[in-house]
């Protein structure tokens, strides 16, 4: 039987909680951070909106998952050390650990420019975790370097060796990148030594060490600046820009502006990112021209001894004499050098002349009419070239 107009079924009525039920909102993505800023977030989510290429260094100082259970480290006097028992160090087991390692190292490689590279710091407990991770993702170690703690925390239960020592994995993005290292400004950082791989430098004491209101540190495992202007003057340019993923108490983002490089930091906790932009706010970056380096003679311009000739410095039938004045080479027109019966460049006759199987031709002669040694005119040349190079 058909239905009539009033017997038509009723409209279908919403509930109120039907009604005032909300769609899940849907988060937008985090915002790329800009240099010389400090995010707070996730690191991975960060990481993921910058764009690829964009750094030239990573910094990272991770949670080491320390595993001290409940109740911490005691003293003998059974007082609690203040340690690292915060949950940001907490993770489920060594999977889990994995896991975060794997996720914030492989968007730490995407942001990192091809000749750019990666600092990361840790203890026993897991840098040969995060070694093994980071050579899985294609970073390519330069070093291992041992910091070494002039005033480490004692093992008070008198079971292990003190625990005096921290290592840092330096690598390159890949095996073929060309990565900066400042090699003789830390040599004559060390006094004109070469730079080792074992740095003895202390904890965060004093001064340096962030307080909360109520006098207790700040950050557990607060970095000394020391540490960090060794690695960022060593491994980056002026203007470069440092991304520390794990900015903590702002160490990197301190330094980074003393030395007039930029920074990128990225922080989960909001205490400590205030504390951080309070530090380097007060920090006063260096004069452009106090930033320049020692440089490597690598990074000079080649000169080849033909110049020296080009420039009048030397002429054609002049002669080279050996440290010891027994060999006198006769510098011919293209730059080539003839002792007794033999030619060759300054290097090849050098070494003949040494009786060494190789020589550093411009620190071995000597220009015999004057006594200048011929390292001096390719200085000279160097500094016109220098002089001559746009601004």
């Amino acid at each position: 039987m058909a239905r009539t107009k009033s017997e038509k079924p009723a409209p279908h009525r919403m509930s109120a909680r039907a009604k005032t039920a909300k769609k899940p909102v849907k988060l937008a993505p985090p915002r790329a951070p800009a240099p010389d800023s400090i995010a707070v977030g996730d690191c991975v989510s960060l990481m993921r909106a910058m764009p690829a290429g964009s750094v030239d260094l990573v910094f990272a100082d991770p949670p080491y998952n320390l595993q001290l259970g409940t109740r911490g480290l005691a003293r003998p006097d059974n007082s609690i050390v203040d340690g690292v028992n915060d949950d940001w160090d907490k993770f489920e087991d060594f999977a889990a650990y994995d896991h975060f390692t794997r996720a914030w190292m492989s968007e730490a490689r995407r942001v990192l420019k091809d000749d750019g590279a990666l600092w990361v710091i840790g203890a026993y407990h897991n840098i040969f975790r995060v070694g093994t991770i980071l050579q899985d993702l294609g970073f390519w170690i330069l070093n291992d370097i041992v910091w070494r703690k002039t005033n480490p925390m004692p093992n008070f239960k008198g079971t292990r060796f003190t625990n005096a020592h921290e290592t840092l994995i330096w690598a390159a993005k890949s095996k073929s990148s060309k990565y900066t290292f400042h090699y003789d400004a830390l040599k004559m950082l060390n006094d004109e030594l070469q730079m080792r791989s074992d740095w003895t430098i202390p904890l965060c004491t004093g001064q340096e060490r962030l307080k909360d209101s109520a006098g207790a540190k700040l950050h557990p495992t607060q970095k000394p600046e020391a540490l960090l202007h060794r690695i960022i003057l060593g491994s980056t340019r002026p203007g470069e820009t440092v991304l520390d993923p794990f900015f903590g108490s702002g160490t990197t983002g301190a330094v980074a502006k003393r030395l007039g490089r930029r920074y990128v930091g990225l922080e989960r906790d909001k205490v400590y990112a205030q504390a951080a932009r309070k530090r380097i706010a007060a920090v006063d970056a260096a004069a452009p021209e106090n930033l320049v380096v020692t440089k490597s003679k690598k990074e000079e311009p080649r000169v080849p001894f033909g110049l020296l000739i080009e420039h009048g410095f030397v002429s054609a039938g002049d002669y080279l004499v050996s440290p010891d004045g027994r060999a006198r080479a006769r510098v011919r027109a293209d730059g080539s050098l003839a002792l007794r019966d033999v030619t060759g460049s300054i290097h090849r006759i050098g070494a003949l002349a040494a009786g060494a199987p190789a020589c550093n031709g411009w620190t071995f002669w000597t220009l015999e009419r004057d006594g200048v040694p011929i390292d001096l005119f390719r200085r000279e040349i160097r500094k016109r070239m220098g002089a001559a190079a746009p601004a």
